[in-house]
């Protein structure tokens, strides 16, 4: 097993691909109590198309979320309880682009990774306990529904994009879910849910080759056929929609705002793009901004604005949002202040001062053993090590962020969600 050091982070990671494939990740932890697994898959709710032995298949939107629900069935056992039964606490999440399973316990560590790579790598479906899902699955969807803050993102992705799947929620909607059978959910676990498709991470005080023993045991030494997802559909740079909105019992107008930028792929100059757009939102609009600070003291927004840079598998956008009465006015001052930026480039010291403070966030979500796991996990999936991230933030040139300004934050390429409450006529 591979071990390496980070100083910049004081952090050491151990890494091995076993012979089936398994990409396993170590963060030894000497002397903490508390530990951490993620197994995760490279599955998530925009692959609904994909070639599996030569044949092409496409599967109904939110079949990676069903999916997840179901692998907790194991027959005439109880998952849940018998990680309870051990002291450990055991969930389960479905994102755009991957699905991950984990749990932490401060005892019966081993035994509780067995249990892990057991239930997830064991598919169990039958037509009464899928026909059975189905209420329960459109019930949580109903609930979403309910959510504005989902809400407001949901209806922002339809404006942006015009085929790609994101447009579709993460957990399908009430139609697509009717056509997801047990058959369908054996398909995507074989295609998806091969260790050469999977990723295990831990975090604490365990032995690395223990691990690694562990998941070659329970999962077995064999490569294998995996599914290989369809590319995506090609995006414009422009957004179908400028604006949509919506009305919810709300107390206030909530939004969320996005500018289409060109997806990335992955390894080291995707991510490194990556790391300039997230430069990029904290110029714009990050709470250390000038901007930020403007539109704060005027009482255009409040503490629950934020935003960022977020990429899916097949697309990537900034985006911000929070509650105002005056989400238009947002987005015509972060356009005239990108355009200022465009004429006037970004002083040296206020583009120092705000690169400090993004890589300052990234260091202290280091303290959290979700946070690590869950980072190690997305970027492994781009084939880039999350650990080397202060090396290419350091590299990052001013200038390479005011070039992506102009190219991604421009009128035609932003689209504007808003709820309104009920009672409130729109502007």
């Amino acid at each position: 097993m591979d071990k390496q050091y980070y100083p910049a982070l004081d952090e050491t990671l151990c890494r091995a691909t076993l012979p089936n494939g398994l990409r396993v990740l170590v963060v030894p932890k000497q002397g903490f109590t508390k530990k951490l697994a993620y197994f995760v898959t490279d599955f998530g709710a925009v692959h609904t198309d994909f070639s599996l032995d030569g044949e092409k298949i496409t599967v109904p939107a939110g079949v990676a979320h069903y999916l997840e629900h179901k692998i907790f069935d194991l027959p005439g056992r109880d998952v849940s309880a018998e990680f309870a039964a051990m002291g450990a606490m055991v969930n389960a999440f479905t994102s755009y682009d991957l699905t991950a399973y984990y749990f932490s316990c401060t005892e019966n560590f081993e035994d509780c990774l067995d249990l892990l790579l057991e239930f997830v790598s064991t598919p169990y479906f039958t037509e009464e306990s899928v026909e059975k899902e189905r209420g329960i699955i459109d019930q949580e969807i109903g609930m979403v529904a309910d959510e504005p803050g989902s809400r407001v993102f949901e209806n922002l992705m339809t404006a942006m994009y015009r085929s790609h799947p994101i447009r579709i929620p993460i957990l399908g909607t009430s139609q697509t879910i009717r056509d997801i059978t047990p058959e369908i959910l054996h398909t995507c676990h074989r295609a998806f849910y091969h260790p050469g498709n999977m990723l295990l991470c831990v975090v604490g005080d365990v032995d690395p080759e223990v691990v690694c023993a562990q998941a070659c045991r329970i999962l077995g030494d064999a490569a294998g056929n995996m599914g290989q997802k369809a590319p995506f559909p090609e995006e414009p740079t422009s957004c179908p929609e400028s604006a949509v909105t919506a009305q919810m019992d709300i107390a206030m107008p909530m939004f969320s705002m996005g500018f289409k930028c060109p997806p990335i792929d992955k390894g080291e100059a995707a991510i490194r793009r990556e790391f300039i757009g997230d430069l990029a939102a904290e110029v714009l609009f990050g709470e250390a901004s000038a901007l930020y600070l403007q539109l704060y003291a005027e009482g255009v927004i409040d503490s629950s604005f934020g935003g960022g840079y977020e990429t899916i598998d097949g697309c990537a956008l900034l985006n911000c949002g929070g509650d105002s009465q005056y989400p238009e006015k947002v987005r015509d001052a972060i356009l005239a202040e990108a355009a200022g930026i465009c004429q006037n480039g970004i002083p040296q010291d206020t583009f120092l001062r705000l690169k400090r403070s993004a890589m300052g966030r990234r260091i202290r979500d280091l303290d959290s053993f979700d946070s690590t796991c869950f980072r190690l996990c997305a970027y492994e999936m781009t084939e880039f090590d999350y650990f080397r991230f202060p090396e290419l933030y350091g590299d990052i040139e001013a200038e390479e962020v005011c070039q992506f300004i102009r190219q991604v934050v421009r009128p035609e390429g932003c689209s504007l969600s808003i709820i309104y409450p009920i009672k409130e006529e729109n502007p």
